[in-house]
């Protein structure tokens, strides 16, 4: 596979090299992918979780009758006095 970075990507690339924390770019890609990967894994572990949350929350609304917007807003009032 060939790439092509822009000019911007490849001196950030050599800059981390030339610190001497990192290898080749081959190496700073790598651990990039790492990265991105890392972080996919992350936001679609969010979403599930979000998506289970939100599943709960109408399977429990109707179980339960609704509350009154008013009290409900008055009643998280009542518990910051």
């Amino acid at each position: 596979m060939n790439i092509t970075l822009t000019p911007a990507q490849e001196n950030f690339i050599q800059a981390k090299i030339s610190t001497g924390k990192y290898q080749s770019t081959q190496q700073v890609i790598e651990i990039a992918l790492r990265l991105f990967e890392e972080y996919e894994r992350a936001e679609s572990e969010w979403s599930l979780s979000v998506r289970e949350k939100i599943q709960a929350a109408v399977a429990m609304s109707e179980k339960k009758p609704p509350i009154d917007g008013t009290r409900f807003v008055e009643g998280i009032l009542q518990r910051f006095k």
